[in-house]
């Protein structure tokens, strides 16, 4: 079966997948499905015809897929997770299909272009940066390795806004992503949801006597499942991404409307439908905050009660649940699947509390992304119970027989109790999502070696020791699918021509083109490859943002959300101080270089948004100046997103990775831009480690302190004192203090370098002279282009145990134990005489 092409397979289906079924399928769905002609048909309208083309042939396979789970009994995997940073689909399903290229023949038969129609596609925001690029990454590589799975979330109206910048700043604008529609969803109102708010609850009796705790006089919203298909590369499996969308459970209130109340008619409606309208809302008022909640709640009590509904397909009791049923939650967003699952098994299916209980910590688990304390949720009691009261109910007994167990474990240690307490009681009474989390679960992982190490050592010392084993570490990975074989076709290409195709599912295979990082040849096509990718760079650079850069500078690459533990400005003040230098050293040599920045901060986080400032400010003066701009120049991208990063990471000469030590849990833009060739310069911080492991600290750029000298050195930390003792750091932040950037103003970014010499929480002024001097490393071995490239493919080469792929196997051997099934190409649908069988879609 191996040595069968994909493509003959795929054949046999009803959809022929040759250029000309292609062509057949767009001319229908163009005429049929939207009513349109060569005259009248928009280039979206085109899209949307060959999009729906494709999905034809996704979908017979993926109920194919659905039922051959069912059939089997198949423990499946189920994550839950708030975002989900998907990107563009139509070519990363070309490719998972293996029919790129005939795809690409039927278009151009046509007399239209791939790659123009693929760009009229919306990004899918849904997310705010890695976790819910992971989430996508982790979808695909399920997929791929034939794990039964299904994503669960939230289908945001308004994803993730899209960032423009005026008068040198950050402004949010709207992202409509489905204000064409989405034509790789499907609606599935049949298996809708209502879901409960506020209320009261009261005792009342099952039928045979026993007590129930019913909840009553609520705010009902209805959750309807809109599922899109996840193709698995090189086989026949198609999983399922089930995104939750709110509608109200009354679409008007009739007595008002007749009365010609009609705002207040449809107000209930709009409130319900609030829910699901925008992807994390403001949440620094009361509203936002239970706004944020509801979103969570609303998702979590879907998803909990459509993976009872499938398991109870087959099954009139609970028996088997953890053996066929796996719930891995995605950070603390969802860890209300702990008491949601406790709440329906009891309150709906009539199971007591031990049995509820034993069931849920065998099936949840748990993925921590951070150590922030302000990311750790904690959701304020009055709030909390005025909205979910059953639930604050179960939290409040999970809590009492927990505190029990520590107790007992840990007699007369209260301080003990106080800090691992589900509910805080020092200020505020809040509800503990992270330790709910915990507490719910079976496993409890990190996402990378440091991380791990940290949240048993710092965040969760007391937790670590009471369940010994339940912490373990899942280094995160991305999907070479999409990050080299769709992003980087010229790389992907080179490296399939050396070594074969097997990489694209077998990372590891990567280690085949280390020796020709010594070969010339080699050498000399990998060099052309950046260099046409660092061109196209260019031309993105001057269409998207008017920026005028030279393609044989280094391309310095900073990607990632604007966050101050990130610190760019830590990278912008040394880009200054660069520029000083060469104003005032006429000795000081600099290959050119151009500064890449993209990246959107939180619409309300001043720093970070002062911080975008003083780049494109810094952009807009040094660029001007005739004597440097052809030796130092910057340019920040606008609305940074899964396509604009599939564009970027290709180009890149340098990575750079650079947080405070102890604070990115892991990282995976610094693994997509190893993959694809650039050095990363970074701190000894979340997956950097692990990749100096893997490539060598030769190829490599580490500087600053590691997390052990970060946390001895803040308690006694004065970042006015590594101002006053380096003479450069000091001229390069008065030369902001003094207005040189803000046309004159010497306010404007006043608080910005007060708030860094006042409270430099991310030791930016203590890791300002390693970087540097790591930088000069860095523009020396640069101008030895041939051992520069060398390096270059040795990362590449180096980079297979960073595949999702390994991730998720990791994650399905420790945590989730579901087997892998190959699904067939030509099983009847009830697996023996092709009759059809109930289905538990």
């Amino acid at each position: 079966m191996e040595n069968q092409n994909l493509f003959e397979r795929w054949g046999i289906f009803r959809k022929g997948l040759k250029a000309e079924d292609i062509q057949e399928s767009f001319a229908n769905h163009l005429e049929y499905s939207l009513s349109k002609d060569r005259y009248t048909a928009t280039m979206r309208d085109l899209y949307q015809s060959l999009a729906l083309s494709i999905r034809d042939r996704m979908i017979e396979q993926w109920i194919r897929t659905q039922q051959h789970y069912h059939n089997h009994d198949m423990k499946r995997v189920y994550y839950l997770s708030a975002e989900y940073l998907m990107g563009r689909a139509l070519t990363n399903n070309l490719i998972s299909l293996e029919m790129y290229d005939e795809g690409k023949k039927a278009v151009e038969g046509l007399g239209l272009d791939l790659e123009e129609l693929a760009g009229q596609e919306p990004d899918a925001g849904l997310g705010n940066g890695g976790l819910g690029r992971l989430a996508a990454c982790f979808l695909d590589s399920m997929a791929a390795q034939e794990i039964p799975a299904h994503g669960y979330g939230i289908r945001y109206e308004f994803g993730i806004f899209e960032q423009a910048i005026r008068d040198f700043g950050q402004a949010e604008l709207p992202d409509a992503w489905l204000k064409h529609g989405n034509p790789w969803e499907i609606a599935r109102p049949e298996y809708s949801f209502t879901v409960k708010f506020y209320g009261r609850t009261v005792e009342s009796k099952w039928p045979d006597g026993s007590p129930r705790i019913e909840w009553i006089d609520t705010d009902d919203v209805v959750g309807i499942p809109y599922d899109t298909p996840v193709c698995g590369y090189g086989n026949f499996t198609v999983n399922t991404l089930r995104l939750w969308s709110a509608r109200a459970s009354t679409e008007f209130d009739l007595e008002y409307f007749q009365h010609g109340d009609y705002l207040k008619a449809v107000e209930k409606k709009n409130l319900s439908e609030n829910i699901s309208k925008v992807l994390y809302p403001n949440d620094n008022n009361f509203q936002g905050q239970e706004l944020r909640l509801k979103q969570q709640y609303f998702f979590v009590s879907c998803s909990i009660r459509d993976i009872i509904r499938r398991y109870l397909v087959d099954r009139e009791d609970f028996g088997d649940f953890p053996k066929k049923v796996a719930i891995q939650m995605n950070d603390t967003h969802p860890s209300l699947a702990i008491s949601e699952l406790m709440r329906a098994l009891i309150d709906e299916h009539g199971l007591g509390w031990d049995r509820a209980w034993e069931i849920t910590r065998n099936t949840c688990a748990y993925t921590n992304h951070t150590i922030l304390s302000e990311a750790l949720e904690e959701w304020p009691i009055g709030m909390f119970g005025n909205l979910l009261p059953r639930n604050l109910q179960i939290i409040y007994e999970i809590n009492r027989r927990f505190l029990l167990d520590v107790r007992i474990r840990y007699p007369r240690d209260e301080e003990r109790a106080r800090r691992m307490s589900i509910i805080r009681e020092e200020g505020e009474r809040k509800v503990r999502m992270a330790h709910l989390a915990i507490v719910g679960s079976h496993s409890v992982n990190g996402v990378a070696a440091l991380h791990t190490e940290l949240l048993k050592t710092r965040i969760f010392p007391d937790f670590d020791e009471m369940y010994p084993g339940r912490f373990n570490n899942k280094t995160n990975g991305i999907t070479p699918r999409r990050w080299l074989l769709s992003a980087n076709p010229r790389l992907a290409g080179l490296i399939s021509d050396n070594i074969g195709a097997g990489w694209v599912r077998d990372l590891d295979r990567l280690a085949k083109i280390e020796p020709l990082a010594s070969d010339a040849s080699f050498r000399e096509r990998f060099d052309a490859v950046k260099k046409a990718n660092k061109r196209d760079l260019a031309g993105i650079a001057r269409d998207l943002a008017g920026h005028v850069v030279d393609p044989d500078s280094i391309f310095d690459v900073q990607i990632k959300r604007i966050h101050e533990y990130k610190r760019q400005l830590l990278n912008i003040l040394h880009i200054i101080s660069c520029w000083v230098r060469l104003k005032q050293d006429p000795s000081f040599e600099m290959h050119p270089r151009t500064f890449f920045f993209a990246g959107k901060t939180a619409p309300d986080y001043y720093i970070s948004k002062m911080t975008i400032r003083l780049v494109c400010r810094a952009a807009d003066v040094l660029n001007r100046d005739p004597a440097t701009n052809g030796r130092l120049r910057i340019a920040f991208l606008p609305n940074y997103r899964v396509t604009l990063a599939e564009r970027i990471i290709p180009a890149a000469d340098l990575s750079e990775q650079i947080s405070t030590a102890g604070y990115e849990a892991s990282g995976t833009g610094n693994m997509k831009l190893a993959l694809n060739g650039a050095l990363t310069i970074g701190t000894l911080d979340g997956a950097n480690i692990e990749i100096m492991e893997e490539v060598g600290m030769e190829n490599i750029f580490i500087f600053g302190l590691s997390s052990r000298e970060v946390k001895e050195l803040s308690p006694s930390y004065d970042a006015r004192a590594y101002y006053e003792r380096d003479p450069l750091l000091k001229e390069t932040i008065d030369l902001v203090y003094s207005g040189f950037f803000s046309e004159g103003d010497k306010n404007l970014f006043r608080p910005l370098m007060d708030h860094l010499l006042g409270s430099d929480r991310y030791l930016v002024l203590a890791d300002f002279a390693s970087y540097r001097e790591c930088q000069l490393r860095v523009g020396e071995l640069y101008a030895k282009r041939d051992e520069w490239i060398g390096k270059a493919i040795l990362n590449v080469a180096r980079m297979g145990r960073f595949s999702s792929d390994r991730t998720i196997l990791e994650y399905n051997r420790d945590i989730w134990r579901a087997s892998p099934i190959t699904v067939p190409y030509d099983e009847p649908t009830d697996g023996k005489t092709g009759g059809q069988k109930k289905t538990s879609s």
